[in-house]
């Protein structure tokens, strides 16, 4: 049996060749090539002599790495405008970077937003527009529709993330208040030609929830938004700006976002350069590497955080138990995103308490490492990308005086892996495709 101390190196290197795997200045560059006046994204050629003007804009943590590549391609015939996440801009000579808030949108990003739209009132049926979208673009890409203010949707966009709302019907209602989301960034952009580059952050890769879905039809309605405010009983969380906003909606008195059979959408190409599952595969091919039989479990976990932690942790034991449903040395991958539930007021997020939980469930078992990260390199309001555990975090935690039941139910799984020294500190990794969680049993 393979040492702890080696178990849990080996994680940390699982765990970056899944990072490397979804960098997005590689991803561009495997899906956009540029020679003789041709640009090719994926199967789509553009035949740039027909091209008078060719702009970048773009929303989320890697959309500056993916400027950067595309810089690389096109040149000098380069210009524009991304917002990113603060800490994550890099440095680009055509295209302009803006620094905003995330998860929570700001001024900031307000005046990025804008920036852009006024960009797009440029544009013609000779521009080509490059929409460079990565996970956080929801937060970074935020412009209130009329009537709202700013401080509406930070508060309402709290409310949903504080309640357990899933991504696809928080977008939902973000999509509803917002001028640029759910389709209606491609409807500035008309009649220009728009090529969607995405990194994937949405569980699925569902085209119309990532970043809330800017240059995708809306399949949500304002109705939908009513029905996920009853769901999670947010009546009283919400301002009232936003509740009669929706409501106005739902009654037929706003325009609704663009659908499906909307013509704008002739003129627009959605291309995915990368994904969760993409990060996972080098992830299993690292732990094979290593000497592991490696699964991967599934790219699609949702749920809540610790119900999805206890199964994590059952698994681990099955396996060593039982050798299934791999023999020893075992590598079980999964991805996707859970959600926290709100309980306490506690520091952490949900790779934090993912493995504070899984710490829990694998107490005093030997040679089982657990590892659960973000891939952006942030994991909720802090400065880990999640935490390690192994079955001898619980008693090293009350050797210290900790309390693992009370930091778990007080969502405080940041200070608690923080006096362990446990903490998965990666810095801004400039890429965002979900999470990568690893069960390891030598």
């Amino acid at each position: 049996m393979k040492p702890l101390a080696e178990l849990r190196n080996d994680a940390m290197g699982i765990f970056q060749a899944g990072l490397r795997a979804a960098d997005p200045f590689s991803a561009i560059l495997r899906h956009v090539k540029f020679a003789g006046q041709q640009l090719q994204a994926g199967e789509k050629r553009y035949d740039l002599t027909r091209v008078s003007a060719i702009y970048a804009i773009g929303a989320g943590k890697a959309s500056a790495r993916m400027a950067q590549a595309m810089e690389q391609i096109l040149g000098g015939r380069l210009s524009g405008v991304v917002n990113v996440k603060y800490g994550h801009a890099v440095p680009l000579k055509a295209v302009k970077v803006n620094e905003a808030g995330h998860p929570l949108p700001d001024e900031a990003g307000v005046r990025g937003t804008r920036e852009i739209l006024r960009l797009l009132e440029h544009c013609d049926e000779r521009s080509l527009v490059l929409f460079l979208i990565s996970g956080g673009g929801s937060a970074l890409l935020p412009c209130p529709a009329e009537g709202l203010t700013l401080d509406d949707k930070q508060r309402t966009t709290q409310a949903l993330l504080d309640c357990g709302a899933t991504i696809q019907e928080i977008n939902a209602v973000r999509k509803h208040i917002s001028r640029v989301k759910g389709g209606r960034l491609a409807k500035a952009a008309y009649p220009a030609t728009v090529v969607s580059l995405i990194l994937s952050d949405v569980v699925g890769d569902s085209l119309d929830s990532i970043a809330s879905g800017p240059t995708v039809p809306d399949s949500s309605k304002f109705a939908d938004c009513l029905r996920v405010i009853d769901r999670y009983r947010l009546h009283e969380m919400l301002p009232p700006a936003v509740r009669s906003y929706l409501q106005r909606g739902a009654e037929g008195e706003l325009e609704e976002t663009p659908k499906p059979n909307d013509p704008i959408f002739h003129r627009v190409q959605n291309l995915i350069v990368g994904s969760n599952r993409l990060a996972l595969s080098a992830a299993k091919e690292k732990a094979e590497e290593l000497g592991y039989r490696a699964l991967i479990l599934s790219s699609l976990i949702q749920g809540d955080t610790r119900e999805a932690a206890g199964v994590h942790a059952a698994i681990a034991k099955e396996v060593v138990e039982t050798g299934n449903p791999v023999p020893r040395p075992a590598c079980i991958i999964s991805g996707g995103e859970t959600t926290v539930t709100i309980r306490g007021g506690g520091l952490g997020g949900r790779n934090q308490e993912f493995a504070l939980a899984a710490a829990l469930g694998i107490a005093g078992s030997e040679g089982i490492v657990v590892l659960s990260g973000g891939t952006d390199g942030t994991d909720g309001p802090t400065d880990a990308a999640g935490a390690m555990a192994d079955g001898t975090t619980v008693q090293r935690a009350k050797d210290k005086g900790l309390d693992p039941e009370r930091h778990l139910e007080t969502n405080d799984s940041y200070h608690f892996f923080r006096s362990l020294d446990d903490l998965l500190v990666t810095g801004p990794t400039f890429t965002n495709v979900m999470d990568l969680r690893l069960v390891l049993a030598g």
